[in-house]
């Protein structure tokens, strides 16, 4: 940190984040180095933490509850985050993106924003909810593979589900500018492939162009897109206040008079509350299954079109009447009705049972950019939240 920039309303939790946002968490490296450091300090506090690896074992999730003041560990709130980052290939930075740096009120660094922010000022917050006498535990949990659809944390739940532990509550601290959010987007993305067969183009009627059969399939799915964007349903609290869907990736050909026997594509819808995700994709595949499939075997027998799942997350649309929606909103003071078109593990959350909102210091907006940055006054104003939160569930509250 900058010195001629320190003072005395400098956050507690700065330390901490800036030991989180050195560590390269990106989506393609491992977070264990990040976590095992989280894991050892909770140790060091008294809280034993529960590790939950991903199916490759280089990245994991933690969960550590602290007891209430009679040793009760079910129930209580929990304080959730993700630990891994967007990549940082092709952006430029104006400092190093994992050696974090204070200008003008503003921490930069990957991740000081979406969302070691949050991660940081929970961890220093630590001490004040040892020494206060809650009523109901306290529980941390942080997960790997947000970035890449939420991924990482099912494993963690599962652990949590076969282990019988129980919530009443959670915060998902994403960047919301300290404002309750309630509600936000499924997240669901596939991956197609399209077989065709390969020919030399002046032989174009031996072939059957996988890229061309590919397109009609893309432009079906941007025909779903825009009817849901000219007949809804809608839901105007969004910041898109429809579903959408989009192609984002396309591969396929080897050589330009060379007819393309295989194209590959990604694509991913965001359905609001209440829309069937399942009828969907079900609308897609019939397209590719009875529509375009049988012109293609008619060109070639060998022609198939394979769908593959990536990642999908279930929406959130918490209920005002709960208890953490309730609770949020007085410590808050905001009472705002905000739904987002991104997606949280808060939908994860509240999909096994734990009803859920999101509330985190930072904006979105600086999100995955170069030059990320969260302000020194949003992480103050998250450490007064999480004070507020831990006298509101103390004994002496």
């Amino acid at each position: 940190m900058d010195a001629r920039n320190a003072s005395p309303s400098t956050p507690i939790s700065l330390p901490w984040i800036e030991k989180l946002i050195q560590f390269d968490t990106t989506s393609f490296e491992s977070n264990l180095g990040l976590i095992e450091t989280v894991r050892d300090y909770l140790g060091q506090q008294g809280l034993t933490s529960m590790l939950s690896h991903e199916a490759t074992g280089k990245k994991a999730n933690l969960f550590a509850t602290l007891p209430a003041a009679d040793g009760s560990t079910q129930g209580g709130i929990v304080l959730s985050g993700h630990t891994d980052t967007v990549p940082v290939t092709g952006q430029a930075w104006d400092s190093g993106p994992f050696e974090p740096v204070v200008r003008d009120g503003k921490l930069f660094g990957r991740g000081a924003c979406d969302m070691k922010g949050f991660v940081g000022v929970a961890l220093s917050m630590l001490p004040e909810m040892k020494a206060a006498r809650l009523r109901e535990p306290i529980h941390f949990a942080f997960s790997c593979d947000e970035e890449l659809g939420c991924t990482g944390a099912p494993y963690m739940l599962a652990d949590l589900k076969a282990r019988g532990i129980r919530a009443n509550g959670c915060i998902v601290g994403e960047p919301t500018d300290m404002r309750v959010i309630v509600a936000h987007k499924g997240i669901n993305a596939y991956r197609c492939r399209v077989h065709g067969h390969a020919a030399h183009s002046s032989l174009t009627p031996q072939g059957l162009n996988a890229i061309e059969y590919a397109a009609r399939l893309i432009c079906f799915i941007r025909d779903q897109a825009d009817t849901f964007r000219q007949s809804g349903p809608f839901d105007d609290a969004f910041d898109v206040p429809f579903t959408t869907l989009q192609t984002g990736l396309i591969e396929g050909g080897i050589a330009l008079n060379t007819i393309p026997a295989d194209c590959e594509f990604s694509f991913e819808y965001r359905n609001l509350p209440g829309v069937d995700h399942g009828a969907i994709i079900e609308r897609i595949k019939d397209y590719a299954a009875n529509t375009l499939l049988p012109r293609m075997k008619g060109e070639h027998p060998a022609a198939a079109i394979e769908f593959e799942l990536l990642a999908i997350a279930p929406t959130l649309d918490a209920s005002e009447q709960a208890a953490i929606t309730q609770l949020v909103r007085a410590l808050t003071q905001d009472r705002g009705v905000r739904k987002v078109a991104y997606g949280t593990e808060a939908g994860l959350f509240a999909q096994m049972g734990v009803p859920s909102v999101i509330c985190g210091p930072g904006n979105i907006e600086q999100a995955h950019k170069a030059n990320e940055y969260v302000t020194l006054a949003q992480l103050g104003q998250c450490e007064s939240f999480l004070r507020k939160l831990i006298r509101s569930m103390s004994v002496a509250a």
